[in-house]
């Protein structure tokens, strides 16, 4: 994937401090240097372009390289079509996803099994349920084995999506996850959205090694006008989860040609800056989401954790 910037280096074993540490490297990551479809293209199978929300892959390979080791475990509880687990077998690491959808985790062992026919190292499995509930899911081997959480909550249908032309105007498709309403997706709130959330972070912490890291991508949307401030709803619910922020980093959605950022909108983004612009509302176009990096303590002496 063409990228501007270098690939950060992972460091040493973080040790006993109580968050890890790393070298400091850029907090805005050059994720969009290619579009969505190149940066997947040949990587993952057709069927994967009909997922309403896919990850950039750009965005999950950054963060396996930056927050991880040849040999780690990383693992996404919402992993759709699979991208966090297919770049991390790529990079030479281990990937586990739970997918709550049977049409998207058919879709992500697809993805699997391609990267390994081209070459990935790396093990790769999906898992069939409800992320809500992931002590009940994953063996309780791997508690205390996963070095990498990277995943992103959804958004629901009125944010993704694709458009083909129609004798009036534009018809949207492929935007849901599926019909199934006890996917998270759906919660009619966003209060709901970050009780779900919180509790799928409360079953990553268990997971984390100490000095574990976890990865969330996020943006804020607007709903009847109203800005919905996703990102800092995550880090209320990482903490609540026991999590400690580290970083709060900037993912590009645009380009970065001569100095410039080069925008890559969907139809829908267009359409609602139009909008707002043409009512007198000055909104600008989306260049990025909001990468919140939050770690698990690793425990100090004095603790009562017998060694």
């Amino acid at each position: 994937m063409d990228t501007t910037t270098p690939t950060p280096q992972p460091d040493q074993p973080y040790g006993t401090t109580s968050a890890p540490s790393w070298p400091q490297t850029l907090s805005v990551w050059a994720t969009a240097q290619s579009t969505g479809p190149v940066q997947r293209r040949g990587r993952y199978v057709p069927q994967s372009v009909k997922h309403p929300a896919r990850m950039l892959p750009a965005i999950a390979a950054h963060a396996v390289h930056a927050y991880t080791q040849p040999g780690d475990l990383v693992f996404d509880p919402m992993c759709g079509i699979g991208t966090t687990i297919v770049e991390a077998i790529h990079a030479g690491r281990d990937g586990i996803g739970v997918e709550y959808e049977s049409r998207w985790s058919d879709t992500a062992d697809a993805n699997i099994a391609h990267a390994h026919r081209h070459g990935a190292t790396g093990r790769g499995s999906v898992i069939r349920g409800d992320a809500t509930h992931l002590a009940v899911l994953l063996p309780a081997a791997l508690q205390g084995q996963v070095a990498l959480v990277v995943t992103s909550p959804p958004y629901g249908p009125t944010v993704h999506g694709l458009v083909r032309p129609g004798s009036d105007g534009v018809t949207k498709y492929d935007n849901r996850y599926g019909e199934d309403k006890g996917n998270l997706a759906y919660r009619s709130s966003l209060g709901g959205l970050v009780e779900g959330f919180t509790d799928i972070l409360r079953g990553c912490f268990t997971l984390l090694r100490p000095g574990g890291v976890v990865v969330v991508t996020a943006r804020p949307w607007r709903k009847r006008g109203e800005l919905v401030d996703l990102p800092s709803a995550i880090l209320s619910a990482g903490t609540a989860a026991g999590l400690v922020p580290l970083e709060r980093c900037v993912a590009l959605l645009a380009a970065v040609r001569g100095g410039q950022l080069v925008a890559r909108p969907s139809f829908f983004q267009l359409q609602q800056v139009r909008k707002a612009r043409a009512g007198g509302v000055p909104m600008h176009l989306i260049a990025h989401e909001d990468v919140l990096v939050l770690g698990k303590p690793s425990p100090q002496p004095g603790d009562g954790v017998v060694a």
